[in-house]
């Protein structure tokens, strides 16, 4: 199978996404994959489609976790979901001005560097504005997947809503 028609790569955020989110989470052992992460990630893998993650963990800039403890969790994720074509990972608090940080571009634009494909040919599904801000600031399609914590504002700016991962990895590839 070939990539989808508009479709080259996936981005998804990471926590709330793709794992439950746990706060500033630098223990690989309470990483738990979304119920339908798995069936996701392999749909748009079966079709020809690059995976990739784009995180912001500003608990590194607050003290709250290490690097490497973002490393081990990342890794875990990957033991779980991956393996992933690329990981851009955001250690910068808010204050920092940081051009990765979600909703600025910067990881993204990173992600379709590192895979060799035009933003427009990207899509970033996440569970929050900053996710869907991000992807279209880089020119990139953007699907948000709600959860309890996304706020109404969020869901109603957002471009694209679905109603879980693998939903939107489905409109993704249409």
């Amino acid at each position: 199978m070939t990539a989808s028609e508009g479709c080259d790569a996936v981005l998804f955020d990471r926590d709330g996404t793709l794992v439950v989110d746990v706060p500033y989470n630098g223990d690989p052992g309470r990483v738990l994959p979304v119920p339908s992460a798995r069936r996701a990630v392999d749909l748009a893998r079966g079709r020809g489609i690059a995976v990739g993650v784009v995180t912001n963990q500003s608990g590194v800039a607050r003290g709250l976790i290490t690097v490497d403890e973002v490393v081990a969790v990342n890794d875990r994720v990957d033991e779980l979901l991956g393996p992933f074509d690329t990981w851009q990972v955001c250690p910068h608090g808010v204050a920092d001005g940081c051009p990765c940080r979600k909703p600025k571009p910067g990881m993204v634009l990173a992600a379709a560097a590192e895979l060799g494909l035009p933003p427009h040919r990207i899509t970033v599904i996440g569970d929050i504005g900053a996710d869907a801000e991000a992807g279209l600031s880089a020119g990139a399609r953007a699907i948000l997947v709600p959860t309890a914590e996304t706020r109404r504002e969020e869901i109603d700016a957002a471009p694209e809503v679905a109603p879980d991962v693998v939903a939107a990895v489905e409109m993704a590839l249409r």
